[in-house]
C-alpha cells in the first residue's frame, strides 16, 4: 500500500508537468519556450543535487517520497513537455512504417477472401481486427453509436488484451521452465508489440501494451504485480515518451477507464450477496453476470463525465450493451484469428468459418436491438 501511495505521489505531480508544459508551449512562442526549458532543466538539476545531497551516503534512499521529489517530478514532466514542443520529436507520420502497412494489408485480403456469405462480416471483423471501418454498412455504424458501443468499432486496450489473452493460452503448453517462460515471454510481448504497431499505436493500445510489459516482466521476475502501481508506472513512461499524448480522448478515457476498474470495482463487486460464499470453486452465473456489470458501472464512473463534457451524452443503456457486447465481441475475435491463422496455412474448416459469422451477426443484431429502444 504505502508503494502505491510512494508511486502516485510521482506520477501524478510528473503528468500535471506534463500537461503545464503543453499549456505554456501553445500559449507562447518557441523562444519562450526554449528559455522555460533551459530554465526548467537547471531547476531540475539543482532540485536533485539538493535532495541528493541531503541524504549521506550510507544511508538508504528515503522510502517516502516527499514534497521535494514530487516537485522534482513535476518539474521533470514539465521539461519533457517543453523539450518535446522544441524538437518534434514526434513527426505525424511516425506510424507509416512499411512492414505495418503490408501486415494490415495482408490481413484485410485475407479477411476479405474468406468464404463469408455477408461482405458486412468481412468489414466489421477488419474494423476489429485492423481499425480499418471504411467498408463497414452505415447502418453497422449507426447502430454501434446508438447502442452506446462505438468504443467496440475503435481499436483500443479491449482489443490488445483479447489478443494477448489469445496469445497467452497458445503460448502456456510451452511449460513452466526458466527457459520456456523467457520464450513465452518474448513472444507474448513481441508478438504484442508488433500487433500493437501495425494497427497505429493509438494511444489506449499503448497502454495496453505497457501493461502487458509491466505485468510479464512482473512475473518473469517474480515480482507481485500490483494494479495501481502498473498504472502510475504504464503512464509515467507513455507521457515521458510522449508528452502531447495527454491531451488525447483515448489517452484519458483509457486511464479513467482503468482507474474506474481499480479503484471502484472491488469494492462494487464485494456487494454482491455471499462473496465470501462456501462455494468458491462453482460457477455462479449470476455472480458472473454481477462482475460484468460492476465493472461497466465502475468505467462509466470516471469516464462518463468526461465524456459529457466532450460529446454532451450519455450512454443510456451501457450496462445491457456491455454485457451482451463484450462478451460477443471477445468471441468474434477469438475465432476470428483461429480462422485466420488457420486460412492462412490452407487448413481453415468451413464450420469454423460458418460460426465466426454467426458470431458476428448475432453481435450486431443485440446492438441494433438496444439501439432501438426508447424509453
Amino acid at each position: 500500500m504505502v508503494e502505491e501511495r510512494d508511486f502516485a505521489l510521482v506520477g501524478i505531480p510528473f503528468a500535471a508537468g506534463i500537461a503545464a508544459g503543453l499549456a505554456v508551449s501553445d500559449a507562447v512562442s518557441v523562444q519562450a519556450v526554449h528559455s522555460a526549458a533551459s530554465l526548467t532543466y537547471s531547476a531540475t538539476l539543482a532540485l536533485a543535487v539538493i535532495l541528493l545531497s541531503g541524504t549521506r551516503r550510507s544511508d538508504p534512499l528515503p522510502r517516502k517520497p516527499g514534497p521535494g521529489i514530487a516537485l522534482l517530478f513535476l518539474i521533470c514532466g514539465f521539461f519533457c513537455s517543453a523539450n518535446s514542443f522544441l524538437c518534434g520529436i514526434f513527426p505525424e507520420n511516425r506510424n507509416n512504417l512499411k512492414w505495418a502497412s503490408e501486415a494490415m494489408g495482408w490481413l484485410s485480403d485475407l479477411l476479405e477472401g474468406m468464404p463469408f456469405s455477408d461482405p458486412g462480416t468481412s468489414a466489421l471483423l477488419k474494423a476489429l481486427l485492423t481499425g480499418d471501418r471504411s467498408a463497414l454498412p452505415k447502418e453497422t455504424v449507426t447502430a454501434f453509436r446508438e447502442a452506446g458501443a462505438s468504443h467496440i468499432l475503435a481499436l483500443s486496450g479491449l482489443h490488445l488484451g483479447i489478443i494477448y489473452l489469445f496469445l497467452s493460452k497458445v503460448t502456456a503448453p510451452l511449460g513452466n521452465s526458466p527457459s520456456a517462460r523467457l520464450l513465452r515471454y518474448l513472444l507474448n510481448v513481441g508478438s504484442s508489440l508488433a500487433y500493437c504497431i501495425a494497427t497505429g499505436a493509438g494511444p489506449s493500445l499503448v497502454r495496453a501494451f505497457l501493461f502487458i510489459l509491466i505485468g510479464e516482466t512482473a512475473a518473469i521476475l517474480h515480482r507481485e504485480k500490483v494494479p495501481t502501481l502498473t498504472l502510475m508506472a504504464a503512464m509515467t513512461v507513455q507521457l515521458a515518451i510522449e508528452p502531447e499524448v495527454i491531451t488525447s480522448l483515448g489517452f484519458q478515457l483509457s486511464y479513467l477507464a482503468m482507474a474506474g476498474i481499480m479503484l471502484v470495482y472491488p469494492h462494487l463487486e464485494r456487494i454482491y450477496p455471499g462473496s465470501e460464499s462456501a462455494f468458491p470453486g462453482r460457477f455462479d452465473p449470476m455472480r458472473r453476470i454481477w462482475q460484468s456489470a460492476m465493472l461497466s458501472i465502475s468505467c462509466q464512473l470516471f469516464t462518463g463525465p468526461l465524456a459529457w463534457i466532450r460529446f454532451h451524452s450519455f450512454p443510456k443503456y451501457f450496462i445491457i450493451t456491455n454485457l451482451t457486447a463484450l462478451p460477443l465481441t471477445s468471441a468474434v475475435m477469438l475465432l476470428s484469428v483461429c480462422a485466420i491463422i488457420l486460412s492462412a496455412l490452407g487448413i481453415c474448416p468451413g464450420i469454423l468459418v460458418r460460426i465466426d459469422e454467426y458470431a458476428v451477426r448475432t453481435l450486431v443484431f443485440c446492438l441494433k436491438t438496444i439501439a432501438e429502444i426508447r424509453v
